[in-house]
């Protein structure tokens, strides 16, 4: 239960002009200072409310403590979602109204360094704890302010605890390690919210002890356990338009640094050029992409490198020397992440890179499709003993 707004903002109001910490002894000095007489739960209860609010991430604090939670979404005063994996779910969670959502999202973002106000009405950042902050304010949110909270758990999922939660269907596991040991470059791809940067992070937790990982993220994301990763992180520009970094400066400076595997979150601009080039020159590498299949992924990075001035012909001879897998994941209507596909890249007679579905889910096992030759002869060496993949191949 919310303790009454006008009592509230008038202790809120003398608590920020003194800047004194919401303390149940203070809170009941500036209840007392307005004529207010109330009992000890009363006392103790308001004092929680406004620590929560002015230290916190308010009525959204058990939310996000929640380890099950993913994502947490606000569109409404009585509209806050969460993702627990299944799909979303509307919670019993309340703020006092419009007013309130709007100071949680612009104090969230002030913490992350970042402004947010008429002039600039959004914001998209990181958190000190990893929490990834989007907000929109009114009038371009129409009627309330809208917040999205990405959580990012300090402890990545292993490959193990993904298999048991049904990311890979049972036997598909040895694919994947095989992939990493294999030291192939490949693209994770998939819709958003599909579960890609988990899976990359999982995957990154296998790479031998003796190899360094350098990371170039957007917004940093990826925690995989490894003993030696280097994370950089881009940075918007200041009010005055200087201090900018970008992803493709961040790819540029990570090849200078010795990496075994070097690692783009997202590939999401003209940083695929430098990515591309980097994997040509003897570097394994892999990210993510925002795909909606895994056969559009080439046509996808066309499109980045042209913003990059690639052309056409350039970038598919880049890609096919540089990529060899694609790692498809879906989220089904249950809310399910899964591996949808397995694809490996092949030139068309045109000279055109495609991709070939060499796996598919099955409930039991990989289905072989077509490619699986290829990509069985890409894991040879790599400790795929076993055959991961069940059913006759696809043909055509």
């Amino acid at each position: 239960m919310f303790a009454a707004p006008g009592m509230l903002d008038g202790v809120r109001r003398r608590l920020a002009e003194s800047g004194a910490e919401p303390t149940p002894a203070r809170v009941a000095q500036a209840l007392r200072e307005q004529g207010r007489v109330l009992g000890d739960a009363e006392i103790l209860g308001a004092a929680e409310q406004l620590r929560s609010e002015l230290v916190g991430s308010g009525p959204l604090e058990s939310l996000l403590a929640d380890p099950s939670v993913t994502d947490v979404l606000v569109s409404a005063p009585d509209r806050v979602w969460v993702d627990r994996g299944g799909g979303l779910e509307l919670t019993p969670v309340v703020f006092p109204d419009a007013a309130a959502v709007r100071r949680l999202a612009q104090r969230l973002a002030t913490v992350a360094g970042r402004r947010l106000d008429d002039a600039r009405p959004w914001v998209d950042a990181r958190l000190p704890d990893g929490t990834r902050l989007h907000a929109v304010l009114p009038p371009v949110a129409v009627d309330c302010t809208c917040l999205s909270l990405r959580v990012v758990r300090p402890r990545a999922f292993t490959l193990d605890e993904l298999a048991t939660a049904g990311t890979a269907p049972p036997g598909g596991d040895r694919v994947l390690r095989a992939l990493v040991r294999a030291r192939l470059s490949f693209l994770v791809s998939g819709g958003t919210g599909s579960g890609k940067t988990t899976l990359l992070s999982a995957l990154l937790g296998l790479v031998g002890p003796d190899e360094r990982i350098v990371l170039a993220e957007d917004s940093a994301e990826l925690r995989p356990d490894h003993a030696h990763v280097v994370r950089l992180e881009t940075r918007p520009a200041n009010q005055e338009g200087a201090g900018l970094v970008t992803l493709e400066d961040l790819v540029r400076q990570a090849l200078r640094m010795r990496p075994d595997r070097l690692v783009v979150g997202e590939v999401r601009g003209p940083e695929v050029a430098h990515l591309l080039a980097a994997l040509n020159t003897g570097h394994s590498g892999c990210g993510t992409v925002h795909a909606n299949a895994a056969a559009d992924v080439p046509a996808r990075l066309e499109a980045l490198g042209t913003a990059a001035g690639l052309d056409r012909a350039a970038l598919h001879s880049q890609l096919a020397a540089a990529l060899s897998v694609v790692l498809h994941l879906v989220r089904d209507r249950a809310g399910r992440r899964r591996i949808a596909e397995v694809h490996v890249l092949e030139r068309d007679p045109s000279g055109l890179v495609r991709t070939v579905p060499a796996l598919r889910w099955g409930a039991d096992s990989f289905v072989a499709e077509r490619g699986w030759q290829r990509l069985r002869e890409l894991l040879r060496g790599a400790g795929l003993e076993e055959r991961a993949a069940s059913g006759r191949e696809a043909r055509g």
